[in-house]
């Protein structure tokens, strides 16, 4: 199981799925159908039926049941794409096939090192995959799709395993708030699903933050600047003003748990127009409405200030929390944290400080809660691997699906 894993991580890692803020085509990036083309051959290998691979590139499949007995039909969920926010080309992995501890130097010249900290010291003994330190490795969330093809592949090679009908599927655009967009559910034909999608081994997760995505646009007035007295008006200082004002307790680098955050993401701008995106994070719902009070004050204290500006706030729904709809299938939750427990995988739940295909999914009416795939330190050149957290992600998936007598 180890060594399947394994090589099936490695392979997909070579791919470069990045997804793109910037884009506005789904999915956001051509090269995810890559990916995707790959893993329709590699399920057509298993065995699975009614496999399909849409103009959005939504790969979907299913398992047939080996049982007689009336049982649910499961879903299992991956996405394909990697962050854009950093390289996930030209991706050189490095196995260290047992962690004695201590830190990690991947690049000592640009001073890339994983540090050891109580996740990876959680670790040693373990096989641990890196990048050299160059780009990210991709374990988010090819980790998670690795997961699923071992699990298809043991499943195969074992057909004394009873199993119900398996819904499979593997999304694009996770990265960038739109892994649901067009994801079709009924399509899909599951009764409920679980995303690996998570972290180290043991963590759980069946809520996420509530989001928001927020732009602020500054129309200004470009003029010569030796004429510019009482006439000019410049956009990219409005936009300072702005991003001055925002409340450093309510950051990402400020925050952690239940607390939430606004975050700048990305500006762009010149003195005639400014734009900034920004995301806003709140585990209540509620949260969202005080967070776009709080972007209408500043704006307004700024308008003060620049009266000639022109000034726009544009919020748009991301995602929301999926605890208050997964709390209605209870069985759908308690069968994931038994089947973790039954794996040796010591479960508990965590809260994500993000989100999750599942989000949308649960909010679409598709209970979808996460698990681990094995891995840390995502969107960074230091992320890494745990092979063994993998495969008790794996083990965790058999206990899932299995059917008892």
């Amino acid at each position: 199981m180890k060594q399947k894993a394994l090589a099936n991580f490695l392979r997909y890692v070579k791919i470069n799925t990045q997804s793109s803020e910037t884009s506005d085509s789904s999915p956001s990036t051509q090269n995810q159908f890559e990916l995707a083309h790959v893993l329709v051959e590699e399920l057509k290998a298993l065995g699975l039926v009614d496999i399909s691979l849409d103009e959005h590139c939504y790969v979907m499949a299913s398992l047939p049941a080996n049982t007689d007995k009336d049982v649910s039909k499961i879903g299992l969920l991956a996405h394909m794409d990697t962050s854009p926010e950093v390289s996930g080309e030209h991706v050189k992995t490095q196995v260290i096939e047992t962690y004695e501890g201590g830190d990690i130097v991947l690049d000592e010249a640009n001073d890339v090192v994983i540090s050891e900290d109580d996740k990876l010291r959680s670790c040693i003994g373990d096989t641990l995959v890196t990048s050299d330190g160059s780009t990210l490795l991709g374990a988010d969330d090819k980790a998670g799709i690795a997961t699923i093809v071992t699990l298809l592949d043991i499943l195969k090679e074992t057909p004394e395993i009873p199993h119900g009908e398996l819904k499979i599927g593997f999304t694009p655009d996770e990265e960038v708030g739109r892994g649901a967009d067009h994801f079709d559910v009924a399509k899909f034909g599951a009764d409920y699903a679980y995303t690996v999608d998570g972290g180290i081994a043991g963590e759980l997760n069946m809520e996420t933050f509530s989001a928001d995505a927020a732009t602020i646009e500054v129309q200004g007035r470009n003029i010569h600047p030796g004429t510019a007295k009482d006439v000019m008006v410049n956009a990219i200082r409005v936009m300072g003003h702005i991003v001055s004002r925002l409340p450093q307790d309510m950051a990402p680098e400020t925050t952690e748990g239940y607390e939430p955050f606004i975050h700048p993401m990305a500006m762009t701008g010149s003195v005639d127009k400014a734009m900034l995106k920004l995301i806003l994070r709140d585990f209540k719902t509620s949260g969202l409405h005080t967070q776009k009070q709080i972007l209408d004050k500043i704006i307004a204290e700024v308008q003060a200030l620049y009266p000639k500006a022109k000034i726009k706030l544009e919020i748009t729904k991301t995602y929301r929390n999926m605890r208050d709809e997964l709390e209605k299938h209870p069985h759908v939750t308690d069968s994931l944290f038994a089947a973790a427990a039954n794996a040796g995988a010591h479960p508990k739940w965590e809260p994500i400080r993000g989100g999750t295909d599942g989000s949308r999914l649960t909010e679409m009416g598709l209970p979808t809660p996460n698990l681990f795939g094995g891995g840390a330190n995502f969107h960074s050149k230091t992320e890494w691997l745990s092979i063994d957290g993998l495969v008790q992600s794996i083990k965790t998936l058999l206990n899932i699906v299995r059917v008892d007598d």
